[in-house]
């Protein structure tokens, strides 16, 4: 049923044999980089490298401030800590996400309480953000109530799925309002840009992933990305085990986390660093292609959200049901083409199906149809 879309992948990667969802490119600096590491002994939480890496990122998003950590989850578990948020907190997300953000909301003992996305940008809906927020709590000078549970809610991480930016500008208009902290979980969308900047730098603080199948990677790793210049330093001490300066003596001051990103990682980031323009370009003419195959088929291409330009990490088709998806998935599985469903809600989780949700009308669609197929770089 679905063998010309599968041949047409077949035919994008000049290969007959297993094709993967996204798979890193070595084609740069990598090895040389790498082999300078090792020669300068420095290959764990301390480095040139770690130090330039760290400049040319916040450089590149447009960010004052870069704290390199060990991985994306890492770095929204800091970025929660340094917005106050604590156990019994809240924090709002939405339900259409790796496991990853609501496990690091976890880890603060603070709960989720998830809001419905927008199917124009599988990203957090700032409408229904809006009426959940104006029906359930009350804002105070400092903070927002939910009269519901009798609990704060500190933050809000908004995710800009697969790549794709969500209206982030609405969203933060609204957490201002509410006395909300923002926090952008771009774990998927570096390269991405909203109206002309790019993802998380809207919020106070944005996170981004540097996992193996990410658009530039080191293996794992990750960021917090801010304008703030004392968040900035907070984060880099509680990512080293907030350890208080001093030539010999250990001394730590809090309780702090060992998340900082080796110098190992940052040497390999480097080089890809180098090459994020043209895997951008790259990847953009791969979803023209996808866009103009699908353009007269009975499955949806989603393209980049209006104002956005987006990486297209992973490319997204929207079959018109669960059996057809399920269809698909095992067609492309049984000729060797990777593809694979959206997330599981989260709030079908055990860990939180307890969780207060809006209505979840526009998540519940998407889940049952959304598939991603294979995005690497074309080489």
């Amino acid at each position: 049923m679905y063998e010309d879309t599968i041949n047409l992948i077949k035919n994008i990667y000049n290969s007959e044999e297993h094709i993967p969802l996204h798979e890193p490119r070595f084609i740069g600096n990598e090895k040389k980089y790498l082999i300078d590491c090792v020669n300068s002994t420095f290959v764990s939480s301390t480095g040139s490298f770690i130090d330039e890496f760290e400049d040319k990122i916040a450089k590149y998003t447009g960010a004052k401030y870069s704290v390199a950590t060990s991985s994306g989850t890492s770095a929204l578990h800091i970025a929660l800590l340094l917005a106050d948020v604590n156990k019994n907190d809240e924090v709002i997300t939405q339900p259409l996400s790796f496991v990853a953000t609501c496990n690091a909301i976890s880890y603060c003992g603070a709960v989720p309480i998830f809001i419905d996305v927008d199917k124009e940008t599988m990203g957090l809906s700032p409408f229904v953000l809006e009426k959940f927020l104006k029906e359930n709590t009350t804002a105070g000078d400092k903070y927002c109530l939910n009269n519901k549970t009798g609990k704060i809610i500190k933050a809000c991480v908004p995710m800009h799925s697969f790549g794709h930016p969500c209206r982030i500008d609405d969203i933060k208009e609204i957490c201002d309002r509410y006395k909300i902290l923002l926090i952008e979980d771009a774990a998927e969308s570096l390269g991405s840009f909203y109206k002309g900047k790019h993802t998380g730098t809207f919020g106070q603080m944005g996170v981004i992933s540097f996992n193996g199948n990410k658009i530039i990677t080191a293996g794992g790793g990750g960021c917090i990305v801010t304008n703030d210049e004392i968040l900035a330093k907070r984060a880099k001490h509680i990512s080293t085990t907030a350890k208080v300066p001093h030539q010999w003596e250990y001394n730590h001051d809090m309780i702090g986390y060992n998340y900082r990103m080796p110098n190992l990682n940052a040497s390999l980031l480097l080089a890809q660093l180098e090459n994020l323009e043209s895997f951008i370009e790259n990847k953009r003419e791969l979803a023209t292609v996808y866009n103009s195959f699908f353009s007269d088929k009975d499955v949806h291409f989603f393209k980049e959200p209006i104002h956005s330009k987006s990486n297209y990490w992973l490319n997204v088709i929207i079959l018109k049901n669960k059996h057809q998806r399920d269809l698909f998935l095992n067609e492309a599985k049984s000729r060797g083409v990777m593809s694979r469903p959206i997330w599981t809600l989260m709030n079908n989780l055990t860990m939180f199906k307890n969780s207060q949700c809006s209505d979840l009308t526009n998540a519940k669609w998407l889940e049952e149809r959304v598939v991603n197929i294979p995005s690497s770089v074309v080489i």
